[in-house]
């Protein structure tokens, strides 16, 4: 049993190999573009709605409050990065079900490219809303002593983050495995059902946290600046 699905290669062709993070990385973003236009393509502002467009509402909804609780900002603005990372994230870890998949969040390289992308979010978000001068200032506050300790923070809590998802997506997927080859029948039904809630948690974790981080950088700092 492979603990990494990047230890997988489906085909390699000279120097060029297609690993299972790969493979399911664009069997997710390819599934979810596909769902995204059939939900889309006949969108309706009538009464009646089709299941889909309701399903759809009803998680952008929830989404977008979420969003707005934690950053205590208008959600518009980071519904599509925060919706996107949790979506595929929450996506990624529940086709896991399905016999021959291997979670692509169970990839410490994949786990890094989206810390990496909640790392570049961070300040982008935080120029934007407040200036280049003004976010940078964060980071000698409260004295300049701290600029060290501020910029270890901002690369520690990203590896904390890719750390923290590909963990417990390979543990989980490490411990039905040993359960399938001991157990062959309840026990691993049982772990795949505490599995999927387990990929759920750790999506809104994520995306909950990215969310944390882009607030501190904006709100926070907003608040100074009208003082």
């Amino acid at each position: 049993m492979e603990i990494s699905p990047d230890n997988n290669i489906i085909m390699a062709y000279g120097p060029f190999k297609l690993n299972a993070t790969i493979l399911f990385t664009w069997v997710v973003m390819a599934l979810l573009v596909g769902v995204s236009w059939l939900v889309t393509r006949k969108l309706s502002s009538d009464e009646k709605l089709s299941r889909g467009q309701n399903l759809l509402e009803v998680l952008v909804q929830t989404l977008h409050d979420q969003i707005g609780e934690i950053g205590q900002q208008r959600p518009e603005r980071y519904l599509p990065f925060i919706g996107t990372l949790f979506i595929f994230i929450a996506t990624s870890n529940l086709l896991a079900i399905v016999p021959g998949y291997q979670p692509p969040t169970g990839s410490l390289s994949t786990t890094a490219a989206l810390a990496i992308c909640v790392f570049v979010a961070v300040p982008l978000y935080g120029i934007a809303q407040l200036g280049l001068w003004t976010y940078l200032k964060q980071y000698a506050q409260p004295t300049p002593v701290m600029l060290p300790f501020n910029i270890i923070g901002e690369l520690s809590r990203t590896l904390a983050l890719a750390v923290r998802l590909f963990g417990n997506v390979m543990s989980g997927t490490m411990i039905a495995g040993v359960l399938l080859s001991i157990v062959p029948l309840f026990f691993p039904i049982i772990m795949q059902v505490l599995g999927l809630v387990t990929g759920l948690i750790q999506a809104y974790i994520f995306a909950v946290l990215a969310m944390v981080y882009i607030a501190s950088a904006t709100q926070v700092q907003a608040k100074e600046r009208n003082q």
